[in-house]
């Protein structure tokens, strides 16, 4: 799955650095259409947010919210690596 966007294994293993890998798988899945506003904010504000984040990453996670299908895959995807790891 992670062939379909290069940058989710870096955002899962990051995410789970940070203790909040599946808080986020969980509100992915709970967000539903509210991850197209998610993009738009993403958009708006790429100016302010690429001075800290790549500019092809950020794109790539607006790209992400603004398909449901991919953002229900990423979720899955890192719940599949939660369970992996604690096995």
């Amino acid at each position: 799955m992670d062939l379909e966007n290069p940058f989710w294994s870096s955002w899962a293993e990051n995410l789970h650095r940070w203790g909040i890998k599946d808080w986020v798988a969980t509100l992915l899945e709970a967000a539903g259409p509210l991850g197209l506003l998610g993009a738009q904010a993403i958009y708006l504000s790429q100016p302010l947010l690429g001075t800290l984040i790549p500019g092809n990453q950020l794109s790539a996670l607006a790209t992400m919210l603004e398909e449901p299908s991919r953002v229900k895959s990423f979720a899955t995807y890192l719940r599949e690596g939660t369970s992996r790891e604690t096995a």
